[in-house]
């Protein structure tokens, strides 16, 4: 018999339905989902990656394709990482530069978790030659000590030697 955690998932549609990995209307922070942060008070660091992105040029029509990575330390709330790999699948039929991705990407998150710090990262693949790689981050407004407590750990992750962390 399978054990159960004690997370509340009472709240979580995408989890729960079959939708189709197309969303027709494009990107919606609406299809992002998040639940409540058991461990508040330990920081910690959540890391997606996406390594099927594709999205549209705005100019030519023609696909671009990268991974795109969400790094961040959670305050109150998680996203659920469904309702992420359905917004990301949303930008599938979606015309945008890549910079506006990545910082709209970083927008939703932040308004949906109000994490202590996020950071995403679009790495986009070559088209015509030249590889476009974009960086967005948000540091929560924290107290002095606190922010500074929060700059030190995500420093430290940041050059931590992780083979598996694009």
């Amino acid at each position: 018999m399978a054990t159960r955690s004690q997370d509340d998932t009472s709240g979580l549609k995408q989890l729960k339905a079959g939708h189709s990995y197309l969303a027709a209307e494009g990107p919606s922070r609406d299809v992002l989902e998040r639940f409540a942060n058991r461990f508040p008070a330990s920081r910690y660091m959540v890391t997606l990656s996406f390594p099927e992105f594709t999205s549209l040029c705005p100019v030519t029509g023609q696909p671009d394709f990268g991974t795109i990575v969400l790094e961040y330390v959670p305050d109150k709330w998680c996203v659920e990482s469904k309702s992420f790999k359905m917004y990301m699948f949303a930008y599938r039929s979606h015309q945008s530069f890549m910079e506006t991705i990545t910082n709209t990407v970083l927008a939703d998150i932040v308004a949906l978790l109000d994490p202590c710090w996020a950071r995403v990262k679009g790495l986009f693949a070559p088209r015509g030659g030249t590889a476009i790689h974009v960086f967005a981050e948000h540091w929560k407004a924290l107290p002095p000590a606190e922010l500074e407590a929060l700059r030190d750990y995500v420093r430290q992750w940041k050059m931590e030697p992780d083979p598996h962390r694009p």
